[in-house]
């Protein structure tokens, strides 16, 4: 399953509007990103935990989703408790590596925030079809059609690029140039092909571009919608707990005196 298909759901999350679960994961996202302290950022992930059951995915949808998450979440807290800022008592001090309560304390925060932002967005957008959320966009938002359908266009096509990477590596195996030259021959292989990439992408591009012209999509005139987009009541109360997970957060934060404001 590729982490960029949209998961067919039941739960209740799957049949809200597209619009009002971009606006729940920008909130809490927003919010979250006013301040870098773990009490907000944990509290945020627990309750979202807590409302994942109304997702509708499984666990193993729900794991192949978020696992560059569980790869960057502990990278970044590694590296932020040995070389983040200094501060209070120090744990372990050799040679380079320096890990005070401080910069633990920075990188449990960062850690946390890392999941609690990106586990409702990767989660949200995951039960949604791009063709629903360009027609959210377009319909209830009232966004220009020219850049609603672009944009659709060009999600579509991000899809695309792992099978053509596939294909290219495929190509290249044949020709006897994939396995030689040991790493830095690994490095100019992946340039390579990543250049061929490039180049591949940019002429699907203008050709699709070309094509979307020559259909009237570039026009300027007011549009109609094959499928009507309404923003009902359930959508509003998704909205409605996107904003009461940040708010509570902040609460949480502000009650412990951890919380500080990044643009104080």
């Amino acid at each position: 399953m590729s982490i960029l298909t949209t998961i067919e759901t039941t739960g209740v999350v799957g049949r809200v509007n597209p619009v009002a679960k971009l606006l729940a994961a920008l909130v809490i996202a927003v919010v979250l990103l006013l301040s870098i302290d773990w009490v907000s950022a944990g509290t945020a992930l627990a309750l979202e935990l807590m409302l994942l059951p109304w997702a509708g995915l499984t666990a193993r949808q729900l794991a192949v989703r978020t696992f560059p998450l569980w790869i960057a979440a502990p990278s970044s807290v590694l590296v932020t408790a040995v070389y983040g800022r200094d501060g209070g008592a120090v744990l372990i001090d050799w040679w380079v590596v320096s890990v005070t309560e401080g910069s633990l304390s920075l990188a449990a925060a960062i850690g946390l925030r890392i999941l609690a932002v990106g586990i409702p967005g990767i989660v949200l957008l995951a039960t949604t079809d791009p063709t629903d959320l360009a027609d959210g966009l377009g319909q209830v938002l009232r966004l220009p059609a020219r850049f609603v359908l672009g944009a659709l266009a060009g999600l579509r096509l991000v899809g695309l690029f792992m099978d053509d990477w596939r294909q290219l590596a495929l190509a290249r195996r044949a020709r006897g140039v994939a396995d030689s030259g040991g790493p830095i021959g690994a490095l100019r292989r992946f340039g390579q092909q990543a250049f061929a990439l490039l180049v591949l992408s940019v002429r699907r591009g203008s050709k699709l571009a070309t094509a979307m012209e020559a259909k009237g999509f570039g026009s300027d005139e007011p549009r109609t919608w094959a499928r009507p987009s309404v923003f009902a009541g359930r959508d509003v109360v998704l909205v409605g707990l996107g904003v009461a997970v940040a708010a509570i957060a902040v609460t949480a934060a502000v009650a412990a005196s951890t919380w500080s404001f990044v643009l104080a």
